[in-house]
């Protein structure tokens, strides 16, 4: 709610709203339940308007958000919190496995956070819905990005929009020369970083992630992929794919970082990793794991071009073929809730 009343204060200041005389739909914004905790980060243009407005029940909307709390628990129950069980044993123990298997670990909690996240995003979107209220969306498959500039485009998008819009800009954003634009990139990813904890792990995460951008800047590429990967064709070029792996990768590095419990931990786990051992066959390789992940990733791919994977997904399906689809995936976070985790995001 902070970075909410922030931004209703600096947007009546600068008269692009009005301030409210309503305090139950003021107060109804900044305490709004479903993303109060982790988001979405709501703008008062956006969301306080839709406090004033006569609500009613509607039929679609409901069902729309039905399913995206579905493809939510999913991302939560069977992707995140299995992730989270690997990676976890793997991140706090990373002496007593090989290198190969520190990299899995990595991939495991690139994937748990991911799913962790968004997954309380589309909970939190669809439960709104069922209010009758549309939030912001929150990511947009971003681990299909092409380059990194893309990958903050489609990450946390409520945050870093904010971050563009209420200390990038007003810092001169890209209108002083290149100088400048290599300042405010630093400081809107290292303050990014420090919003996280005060720890160096974050600093060197937002760092790391302003270097990888650095180029795309330089070059002036940074607004490259727009539209999102092979929007009109089934499969990627080799070229994308080629893209979408380095990106995937120097986001997997980070998020090592960002998973560590200091910078100890970290250059540890690395140096782990650089060492012979990576040629190893990996100790811990959860066959189910890999499964439900790649099942995932194709679900997301086919419903890419959606606001969340499943939204079309089944619709001219018969219905039998797509409440099958349907009970198959509560099957899943049924079976799989025994292994439940705290959302990563609470704590920030």
């Amino acid at each position: 709610y902070t970075f909410q009343t922030l931004s209703y204060t600096i947007d009546v200041y600068r008269e692009k709203l009005k301030p409210t005389k309503d305090f139950i739909a003021f107060t109804a914004f900044v305490s709004f339940f479903p993303q109060l905790v982790a988001g979405p980060i709501e703008r008062a243009t956006h969301l306080l308007p839709q406090f004033y407005k006569k609500r009613k029940f509607d039929y679609d909307l409901a069902v729309n958000g039905m399913r995206q709390i579905l493809w939510g628990l999913f991302k939560k129950v069977v992707i995140a919190d299995n992730c989270a069980r690997y990676a976890n044993q793997i991140f706090n123990n990373y002496e007593d496995y090989s290198g190969s298997t520190l990299v899995l670990g990595a991939v495991f909690f690139t994937f748990q956070i991911y799913g962790d996240f968004s997954g309380y995003s589309d909970i939190a979107i669809g439960t709104s819905r069922l209010f009758g209220f549309d939030l912001m969306r929150n990511f947009a498959y971003p681990y299909f990005s092409r380059d990194i500039a893309e990958f903050w485009r489609r990450w946390h998008i409520s945050l870093s929009t904010w971050f563009r819009d209420y200390l990038y800009i007003p810092l001169g954003g890209s209108r002083g020369g290149m100088w400048m634009k290599v300042r405010n990139t630093f400081i809107i990813f290292l303050v990014s970083g420090f919003w996280h904890g005060a720890n160096w792990t974050f600093i060197v995460w937002g760092g790391l992630n302003a270097l990888y951008f650095l180029p795309l800047l330089l070059r002036g590429n940074n607004r490259n992929h727009l539209e999102v990967v092979a929007y009109n064709r089934w499969l990627p070029s080799f070229k994308e794919l080629f893209q979408i792996g380095i990106t995937f990768t120097l986001t997997v590095f980070a998020w090592i970082f960002f998973r560590a419990e200091n910078l100890t931990h970290a250059f540890g786990f690395i140096s782990r990793i650089l060492s012979s051992s990576i040629l190893k066959f990996p100790s811990e390789r959860p066959s189910y794991l890999s499964a439900l992940i790649i099942l995932f990733l194709v679900i997301e791919w086919v419903g890419r071009r959606e606001q969340f994977a499943i939204e079309v997904i089944g619709e001219k399906w018969l219905t039998p073929i797509r409440y099958t689809f349907y009970y198959s995936l509560v099957i899943l976070i049924l079976w799989f809730s025994g292994n439940q985790q705290e959302f990563i995001y609470f704590q920030f």
